[in-house]
C-alpha cells in the first residue's frame, strides 16, 4: 500500500503573520512521521525563520494556487490524497472543486467555514465544542472541535511537562514577552512598557520579529530591579517558555502551545479574529486578560486608564505565585499536546491509503 501525499495550503508574511503557517507544520510533522510524503502549497514572504522551518523538515515549497481550478490542478500534479486548506483569503469554492476530484479536504477554520465544503473542518479553539460553539454549516460528523484536536509542533510537544507549575516564590520572576513570529501589529513595544510600568522587579525577555520593533525596544527604559533583553525569534522559543514564570502573548495559534506547557500566561487580543477564542479563554481562567490592543494603544485618558489596568493584573500576577500556579493548572489539563494525532487519524482515515 503506498504512502498518502497531502497537500498543505497556507499563507505567511508580513501582513498575515505565521500563525496559519505553525499550525500546518505541526500537522504537516505528524503526517511526516507516519510515512507521508507532505508538501506545502502558498507563498511564505519576507520571514526567514519561516521558511527556514520548512527546509528543516524537508517539506518543499510550491506557489500556492487561489482559485478552485488551481487547487485541483494542483492536486492532480502532485498525485495528492487529501488536501488542508488554512486560509482567510482563499476561494471558498476550492473545497468542493477538490472533493469533486477525489481529493479528501481539511478546513481549518476559526469559526466560520466561510461556506466551504469540505469533508472535514478543524477548529481548534477553546469552547468550539460547546453547545453553539461549533462552525456554522458542517455536523458533528465533520466538525474536530476544540483544544481536544490543538495543533503543536514536536518541538512543544517534547518540552511538555509531566505536571503544572507549582506556587514557586521568586522575587525576581523571569518573564517572556512575544506577539507571533511577525508581530504585524507591533504590539511588543506597547506590552514591554506596560510590564515595565508596573515597577515589579523582573528578568523581562522580549521577542523582536522586526527590525523597528527591535528598535523601539532598545529605546526603553527600565526602572529599578528590572532587566531587558530583546532577542530575535527563535527555534527555541518552547524552552524558554518553560523557563518563564509568567508569559505575556497575543491570543493566537500561541495559545495552545501556551496551555500545553504550562506557562502562566497573560494574553492580549490583537485582531479581530481572535476576539471570541480570547474572552473564553479569559473567562475559565486559563489566562489572565489585558484587553483589546486598540484600546490600550488608544490615546488620551482612555487609553491610560486600559494600560493601567493591564499593568495591575500583571503586577497581581508578579506577586503572586499563587495566581500564576493556578493558571499554569488549568492550561496544562486543557491541552494535552494529542491533538494533531487524532486529526491525522480522521484524515487518513478517509482518504483509504494509510493511517497508523
Amino acid at each position: 500500500m503506498s504512502a498518502p501525499r497531502i497537500g498543505l495550503r497556507c499563507d505567511a508574511g508580513p501582513r498575515r503573520g505565521v500563525g496559519h503557517l505553525v499550525r500546518c507544520l505541526a500537522l504537516g510533522e505528524e503526517f511526516l512521521a507516519r510515512g507521508a510524503a507532505v508538501a506545502l502549497f502558498g507563498t511564505v514572504e519576507e520571514v526567514g525563520w519561516a521558511s527556514a522551518q520548512l527546509t528543516a523538515r524537508g517539506i518543499p515549497l510550491h506557489p500556492g494556487p487561489d482559485t478552485p481550478a488551481g487547487l485541483v490542478a494542483a492536486a492532480r500534479e502532485h498525485r495528492l490524497d487529501a488536501m488542508v486548506l488554512d486560509s482567510y483569503e482563499l476561494d471558498p469554492a476550492g473545497a468542493a472543486a477538490l472533493r469533486a476530484a477525489g481529493v479528501v479536504t481539511l478546513a481549518i477554520v476559526d469559526g466560520d467555514t466561510r461556506g466551504q465544503d469540505a469533508d472535514l473542518y478543524l477548529d481548534q479553539n477553546f469552547g468550539a465544542d460547546a453547545p453553539g460553539g461549533t462552525a456554522p454549516g458542517s455536523d458533528a460528523g465533520t466538525l474536530l472541535a476544540g483544544t481536544r484536536y490543538a495543533l503543536l509542533r514536536d518541538s512543544v510537544i517534547a518540552a511538555r511537562p509531566s505536571a503544572p507549575r507549582t506556587a514557586t516564590p521568586v522575587a525576581r520572576p523571569r518573564v517572556l514577552a512575544f506577539f507571533g513570529g511577525t508581530d504585524a501589529v507591533g504590539a511588543a513595544p506597547l506590552l514591554t512598557r506596560v510590564l515595565l510600568d508596573t515597577g515589579h522587579p523582573m528578568e523581562l525577555t522580549v521577542l523582536a520579529a522586526r527590525p523597528r520593533i527591535e528598535a523601539e525596544l532598545a529605546a526603553l527604559t527600565c526602572g529599578r530591579g528590572q532587566t531587558l533583553r530583546v532577542v530575535p525569534p527563535t527555534d527555541g522559543l518552547p524552552t524558554m517558555i518553560r523557563a518563564a514564570d509568567l508569559v505575556v502573548s497575543a491570543a493566537g495559534t500561541s495559545t495552545w502551545e501556551l496551555c500545553c506547557l504550562a506557562a502562566p500566561s497573560a494574553l492580549v487580543c490583537v485582531v479581530d479574529n481572535q476576539r471570541e477564542s480570547y474572552h473564553r479563554v479569559v473567562a475559565h481562567g486559563l489566562a489572565a486578560g489585558l484587553g483589546e490592543l486598540p484600546e490600550l494603544a488608544a490615546p488620551g485618558m482612555a487609553g491610560r486608564a486600559a494600560r493601567a489596568a493591564a499593568a495591575g493584573i500583571l503586577r497581581g500576577l508578579l506577586g503572586s505565585p499563587r495566581r500564576r500556579a493556578a493558571l499554569s493548572a488549568r492550561g496544562w489539563a486543557t491541552v494535552d499536546g494529542q491533538g494533531r494525532g487524532r486529526v491525522a487519524d480522521a484524515l487518513l482515515s478517509r482518504t483509504g491509503v494509510l493511517n497508523r
